[in-house]
């Protein structure tokens, strides 16, 4: 039988894009629908392993992408939000949620592919109403999803017939590990497990593959869905690169164990078909729901076994911005108010040291355009904007209970300076957007405007510090220094502005740079502002007694 390769391979990956849009499409309207809560399901439910697993499951079902939920949880690693005991939990279920997509793809209903598809663009294309249109985008996707199936399907049928893949079949029959290199490989390139599985439901169903080679590529789309955290892992933090590196040991033990128990497995699977009565493509997800789920139950017990390893595998201080408050125990806030109060300075405290860290990452960046300190800051900036939140629904929690005068100015106080510290974070985020746009459009700073920038860099710093000193200290003297060295950033802004528009009719600097020098003068110089606000604070004597 002659075999037209050009329609093969064009049907193939065309029925492969529209596979892979139909899976994003899918995941992007049940996410819509959902609302943006996914971070809030991954933070709120990790409280142990167990619940992880479950918040896991239900995101992965969401976003229709068990690497879309395990590169989530890496950045919530990497942001502080969550521990790597944590995360393992919900990578774990991740790989159980990703099962659901080959469940779909095993109810046979490829025939009416394309009624779905026009009934998700109408609801497209002819509603206004968002719920209307992110159902619309889930059905879609779903249609796109058997549409493309289809289209590889027929794609994929004159393969059977090919001898070279019945000599790869067989090779992959008798020796596992080529199955799982070859499934590996594929899900790498693919980047995304769903489709792989797609595929081998569809080859398994047209008699192309038999389940003995079926299965070790099922296992080998389960290490390959593991790449994707890995390279989201490239430059994040030590304890982001573990989460990722656990996702990878974790499918990596199960292929090993299963590969060893491969008849036993083929056995059981075959077992299930006959049981159920299972159509081809129905068999493969169940071999694949049975993989993912005993593979879970099999490690859940040793989490912090696996915890442990990875710890060791990538050894390491990890430098951690904490998102969350450590000291504002809600139990304090009706037994004593006046311990409540205190609390949350401390975590104003620790937040203030947190702005002057986020302010100096910021100077380095500036001065070796080093994307790690742009990174860092950023993330001090979230955790400040998560901590304002936090300690002004604790204060505000407060505000109910009886205060005496003199803890009434103090909440007061509290309730200002929190308002400021956040207030910093935005404008170093302000700078960084700046010097990040000095950067790609290759603007270059004259060697003074380098020389002028730092030094108000060195003094806004060295004032929001001792800003914090006075508030923590409640130190009238250290206040009365942030109020001097605020005047001194208020003139060196003044000066500094002058000097550029020197340089500017002296044609030793570009407009450009003038603007990128100017604003972040400015925001700078409304650091300051937020500083002395802070000292103010301290000088009007709100707030425990002076020492």
């Amino acid at each position: 039988m002659e075999i037209d390769v050009q329609t093969l391979v064009f049907e193939f990956i065309g029925g492969l894009g529209i596979f892979l849009l139909g899976l994003k499409s899918m995941g992007d309207g049940l996410q819509k629908s959902a609302g943006d809560k996914l971070r809030e399901i991954l933070d709120r439910f990790t409280s142990n392993p167990f619940m992880g697993v479950l918040a896991g499951i239900i995101v992965t079902v969401l976003i229709q992408s068990s690497s879309g939920t395990t590169v989530l949880t890496v950045g919530l690693v990497n942001a502080g939000f969550m521990t790597l005991r944590q995360s393992i939990g919900v990578i774990m279920g991740a790989n159980i949620g990703t099962t659901v997509t080959a469940f779909i793809i095993g109810i046979d209903i490829g025939q009416y592919a394309l009624p779905i598809l026009a009934a998700g663009a109408f609801l497209i294309f002819f509603f206004k109403n968002n719920r209307i249109i992110y159902l619309g985008q889930t059905i879609f996707g779903f249609g796109a999803l058997f549409f493309g199936l289809e289209l590889m399907s027929s794609g994929m049928y004159p393969l059977r017939e090919l001898q070279a893949f019945q000599d790869l079949t067989v090779s992959m029959s008798d020796n596992s590990i080529l199955g799982v290199v070859i499934g590996t490989v594929f899900t790498f390139i693919v980047q995304s497990s769903s489709a792989t599985i797609g595929i081998l439901q569809e080859l398994f169903s047209s008699d192309a593959i038999k389940l003995e080679a079926a299965l070790p590529v099922l296992f080998g789309d389960n290490v390959g869905t593991t790449i994707t955290a890995v390279l989201a892992s490239i430059g994040a933090t030590i304890a982001a690169k573990r989460a990722a590196f656990t996702h990878v040991i974790f499918n990596l033990i199960g292929t090993t164990v299963f590969v060893i128990l491969i008849g036993p497995f083929t056995e059981l699977v075959m077992f299930l078909q006959a049981q159920f009565n299972l159509n081809d493509p129905m068999t493969i997800a169940f071999a694949h729901g049975t993989f993912n789920i005993t593979n879970t139950l099999m490690q859940f017990p040793f989490i912090g076994g696996l915890a442990w390893l990875v710890t060791k595998l990538i050894p390491g201080e990890d430098v951690l911005v904490e998102y969350k408050p450590k000291h504002l125990d809600p139990i304090f806030i009706q037994q004593s108010p006046s311990v409540a109060l205190d609390q949350a300075k401390e975590e104003i405290l620790h937040m203030g040291e947190y702005a002057h860290k986020g302010l100096v990452e910021t100077s380095q960046y500036l001065n070796t355009h080093n994307q790690k300190h742009a990174e860092l800051a950023m993330q001090i900036e979230g955790a400040l904007n998560n901590l304002d939140r936090e300690i002004t629904n604790y204060l505000v929690q407060l505000s109910g209970t009886s205060f005496s005068d003199q803890e009434s100015a103090k909440h007061t106080a509290l309730l200002d300076s929190v308002r400021d510290v956040e207030r910093i974070g935005d404008h170093f985020e302000n700078i960084l957007e700046l010097i990040q746009y000095k950067i790609s459009n290759k603007i270059n700073l004259t060697a003074q405007a380098k020389v002028d920038l730092n030094e108000m860099f060195d003094l806004t710093a060295i004032t929001v510090k001792q800003a914090i000193q006075a508030l923590g200290d409640m130190n009238r003297e250290t206040a009365l220094e942030v109020v001097h060295k605020e005047n001194q950033i208020d003139q060196m802004e003044r000066t500094f502005r002058k000097k550029h528009i020197i340089r500017l009719n002296e044609g030793e600097c570009v407009g450009a740079a003038g603007i990128v020098f100017v604003d972040i003068l400015s925001n700078l110089e409304r650091i300051g502002d937020h500083a002395v606000n802070i000292a103010e604070e301290v000088l009007q004597g709100k707030g425990p007694e002076q020492q």
